[in-house]
């Protein structure tokens, strides 16, 4: 090869290899996402977690510039779902829209196939939603004050209902019963839809729900919301008071939020949780959960990490001495 012809075209491939040395930080820095994400949603279409999960999904889509695509996989009390994304490669491509049960108390109760903690990283909350004791329309008790003189009479005559065995409701019966000196009897149905008809029905005198759950049977004027589990009154289920006034300490909330599998980049996840929080603010999606007595609310990843934390603090006990089990 002539000398000048070599020269000529080691030049053109220096400048070619510097070209594509500076392109690759920008490259980097922008490239996710570059295809669709999956949402995964452990619990069926059309349920609570679903409303919630979809609402944020157009806004999501938008701020990323790809489609978000929310995917159903329920089972086994939300766990297959998590499982699901536990083990998917952690590129930010899978995520899924945790809640309170699979992703902080089921696997205080039995064993599940990942670590809560280990092996998914949190992103944000995108909803708080508390637990409201609820009592059917035509009960004698009007107040909580009156609940409690009419359940420590009755004894265990009265029961309480849950969403399931394990469920947050049941969890939140079984404290309520320690806290206050109450002997209501457990029944566990099998989803919130059960419940409800169950409460319509006039075979529950108490259960604890979620706005989500209640609004239907509460606009129809067959079941009452006494009180909520926040520890102050709260403008989420407004015109109630709270629970710990007559039962000191009591407090009991859901939140749903989404996480990734643990290996996922950091800068990928403040993409997403940036994507999350630009969702959970817009007035839509926030007149949405407030019409059903939840609060919009988004988070950092530390945030729902210490979330998930303190609820395993709080729930643990409850479960070991009632010796809750599924």
């Amino acid at each position: 090869m002539k000398p000048a012809l070599f020269h000529r075209r080691a030049l053109l491939c220096a400048a070619g290899l510097s070209l594509a040395a500076g392109m690759l930080p920008a490259f980097a820095q922008g490239s996710f996402p570059s295809k669709p994400i999956r949402m995964i949603v452990p619990y069926a279409a059309g349920g609570s977690t679903d409303q919630l999960a979809r609402a944020i999904q157009q806004s999501m889509s938008e701020t990323l510039g790809q489609t978000v695509i929310v995917e159903n996989k329920p089972g086994a009390g939300g766990t297959i779902g998590v499982d699901f994304v536990a083990k998917a490669a952690p590129d930010g491509y899978t995520l899924v829209f945790g809640n309170t049960g699979p992703n902080a108390v089921v696997g205080l109760m039995r064993k599940v196939p990942y670590d809560e903690l280990k092996d998914l990283r949190p992103i944000s909350t995108v909803a708080i939603t508390p637990m409201i004791l609820a009592v059917p329309a035509d009960s004698p008790a009007k107040t909580m004050k009156e609940f409690l003189a009419y359940a420590k009479k009755n004894g265990t005559s009265l029961n309480i209902g849950s969403v399931g065995n394990g469920s947050l409701s049941h969890l939140s019966a079984e404290y309520f019963n320690d806290a206050a000196g109450l002997r209501l009897q457990h029944i566990p149905y099998n989803g919130g839809a059960p419940m409800m008809t169950a409460f319509a029905g006039g075979q529950l005198q108490a259960a604890f729900v979620t706005g989500l759950d209640g609004a239907t049977l509460v606009n129809s004027g067959k079941v009452r919301y006494l009180a909520v589990g926040t520890l102050k009154p709260t403008d989420t289920v407004p015109g109630l008071p709270a629970i710990a006034d007559d039962v000191p300490g009591f407090r009991s909330s859901a939140w749903f939020g989404v996480l990734a599998p643990k290996d996922t980049p950091k800068d990928v996840v403040d993409k997403l949780q940036a994507a999350v929080a630009t969702a959970v603010a817009r007035p839509e999606v926030r007149k949405m959960f407030a019409d059903r007595n939840v609060e919009a609310r988004s988070s950092t990843p530390q945030e729902l990490d210490k979330l998930i934390r303190d609820e395993m603090a709080q729930w643990g006990p409850v479960v070991r001495k009632a010796n809750i089990q599924m």
